[in-house]
């Protein structure tokens, strides 16, 4: 059967390793789940942020300022 995971070599400085170390101990988790869960949740925020630009290059585009934005989508829900 193929392995569903690849293993990779990864370089942390001694203080970062500590805090892995001590959040293994208090959540009973492997260093793997720690870790993946950590790029899952940068790779959700990067694609947010992306979403946002967008949504701040079309705002611009059609002259919507920010503190216009709140007035906007309550005029919508209505």
């Amino acid at each position: 059967m193929a392995r569903t995971t690849k293993t990779i070599t990864l370089s942390l400085p001694p203080e970062m390793v500590d805090k892995i170390e001590e959040l293994m101990k208090e959540e009973g988790r492997t260093r793997s789940e720690l870790l993946r869960e950590a790029l899952r949740r940068y790779a959700e925020e990067q694609e947010m942020r992306k979403v946002y630009r967008y949504g701040e290059i079309k705002a611009r585009g059609r002259g919507i300022t920010e503190d216009r934005i709140e007035d906007i989508i309550d005029a919508r829900r209505k």
